[in-house]
């Protein structure tokens, strides 16, 4: 099997190429590495497979895992992704790459036209025209925006987004039906619930609140603490993954002629940020100095996963609690002060 995966230099896209390499698939990665955040962090989870200075076009080979191949490209680049594509044909694309960041979209939303939809079309055009049969892409679950109507349901109303970021996912899987309609291609969008665990995103609330617990600086709480999220760990999210890939002859259409479906995944169980604080400071071994702010445009009040669809299709099951997977991951980030990337 050959799998290409964008986005591999990330936080779950590192994750699952991991996996697939540790089991010997083929596995493709790309990565344009930008700036977002610390491009180390990122240099640090290719470093952990195996990858070492990529050059920007050429493929690199992991010294860990001879069946891992890195690519630094951009989705953008039409030209340097068609060649990799005419490597041969992709048994499966996992569409990991996207600008990410809710709040990050309210001052950059050119960033994520670009990335999150025209590099978006590049990666449906190229399935099409290189015969790639299958297509699994990250949505999220910043779709169902503020909506009121709890667990969140695949068959709800999503289309009021509250931030650009939303407003790009959502519009991945129209074009993705439109594919699946047009030419055939399977597609099969995750719409992803707070994903947190060892080598996460440093933008993100997890790390946030480690950096400054550890180093005794203020954290912001908002809307003064009254939020929920749908907290899922990254173990389970990559096992999900894992059991779409490993079953391609399951095709769902969400509506009849076209082989198009969307899924939650998630852990099903909202927990509110307090208590995620809570649990995170019992596992630094340091109290937090909170700071109590208001809502932020863009956010949302809670998230909450129904995943009875991704249990049907691939019996996807989360099994790791909110304290361990806290624990794992406050155990990972004290390796890393102590460590430094």
């Amino acid at each position: 099997m050959r799998i290409l995966i964008t986005g591999s230099a990330g936080f779950i896209g590192y994750h699952l190429s991991k996996r697939l390499s540790s089991q010997g698939i083929e596995v493709f990665g790309i990565d344009s590495l930008n700036s977002y955040y610390d491009i180390n962090l990122k240099k640090a989870r290719l470093t952990d497979c195996g990858i070492h200075t990529p050059t920007y076009g050429k493929e690199c080979i992991s010294t860990l895992y001879p069946t891992y191949r890195f690519y630094q490209a951009d989705l953008c680049d039409r030209e340097t992704m068609e060649n990799i594509f005419k490597t041969g044909t992709f048994d499966c694309v996992v569409n990991l790459a996207a600008q990410a960041g809710v709040r990050y979209s309210l001052e950059h939303p050119e960033t994520y036209v670009e990335s999150n939809v025209a590099g978006y079309l590049n990666i449906l055009e190229l399935c099409r025209h290189y015969n790639c049969p299958r297509l699994i892409y990250a949505s999220s679950s910043s779709v169902y925006g503020n909506s009121s109507e709890v667990p969140f349901r695949e068959d709800a109303r999503v289309d009021h987004p509250v931030s650009i970021y939303a407003a790009t996912k959502k519009s991945n899987e129209l074009m993705a039906y439109t594919y699946s309609l047009l030419y055939r291609l399977e597609t099969i969008g995750l719409r992803f619930f707070t994903v947190y665990g060892p080598w996460g995103r440093p933008d993100m609330a997890p790390i946030l609140f480690a950096e400054s617990i550890w180093n005794d600086q203020p954290i912001k709480v908002f809307n003064h603490g009254d939020l929920s999220r749908d907290f899922t760990y990254i173990d389970d999210i990559i096992e999900g993954i894992v059991k779409i890939i490993d079953r391609p002859g399951l095709v769902r259409e969400d509506t009849a002629g076209a082989p198009a479906v969307v899924y939650n995944i998630g852990h099903g169980s909202p927990v509110s940020l307090m208590d995620f604080i809570g649990i995170l400071e019992q596992n630094l071994g340091k109290t937090a100095r909170k700071e109590y702010v208001g809502m932020q445009p863009g956010d949302v009040y809670q998230t909450w996963a129904d995943t009875t669809k991704l249990y049907t299709d691939y019996h996807y099951m989360p099994s790791t609690s909110l304290e361990e997977g806290i624990h794992r991951f406050a155990e990972w980030f004290k390796k890393l002060k102590h460590h430094a990337i």
